[in-house]
């Protein structure tokens, strides 16, 4: 594990979050100070057009951070794809973090449920110091905090409060906090490994005769 503060020391590095509705993205100096980027639309423009607001070339970049997820798998597997190509022509080290762990390190309450849809009425669910766990709606026990530009696909528990997911706001607060790891091949984050079923293929015939 290491810290931004760490990450960063060789910088300015980058950070690319399209864990949201909106992307964000970050020049970040050695100091902590950053310059901030969030275009509309959608993820596939949006990554490129944030570079292009800060003025970033990929070649010349020293280090790369960016959300693993939770949060929308489209939009993190862009940014990990573009990552992919970006550092095999241009090597340069990339760490991951985990949104809801930011949130969490960001508020410092470890009381607080910190969420995110995991879909089929299933949710992400972290608390500060515990591992990240996926639970059903009923299982999910308040205080609940859900960030406020991620998207949801099932009803969210009651009494669920919204709490911002701003990079500005956060990266002071996350700054010394233990949570990036290195990233060498980048992809998003998945509880577990996809299952596939297995079919055998078959010879349509015609039915029998007097069937």
């Amino acid at each position: 594990m290491a810290t931004f503060r760490e990450v960063c020391r060789a910088g300015p590095v980058v950070l690319l979050d399209a864990a949201a509705t909106q992307v964000q993205a970050g020049l970040i100096a050695p100091t902590g100070e950053a310059r901030w980027a969030a275009p509309p639309g959608e993820s596939g423009v949006a990554v490129f057009q944030a570079l292009k607001e800060l003025g970033v070339d990929p070649a010349a970049v020293r280090g790369w951070i960016f959300c693993e997820g939770p949060g929308s798998i489209l939009g993190i597997r862009t940014v990990a794809m573009a990552l992919r190509s970006w550092t095999l022509l241009h090597p340069a080290p990339v760490h991951r973090y985990a949104s809801l762990a930011v949130v969490a390190h960001a508020l410092g309450d470890p009381a607080a449920g910190i969420i995110a849809d995991a879909r089929r009425e299933t949710w992400h669910h972290l608390r500060l110091g515990e591992p990240l766990r996926r639970l059903p709606t009923q299982e999910l026990q308040p205080p609940l905090l859900l960030p406020a530009t991620f998207r949801t696909w099932s009803t969210p528990p009651a009494g669920v409060q919204l709490t911002p997911y701003d990079w500005p706001q956060l990266l002071p607060r996350v700054w010394d906090a233990d949570l990036l790891r290195p990233a060498p091949e980048p992809d998003a984050f998945l509880h577990e490994d996809p299952s596939y079923v297995t079919w055998t293929p078959r010879i349509h015939q015609a039915p029998a005769a007097g069937a």
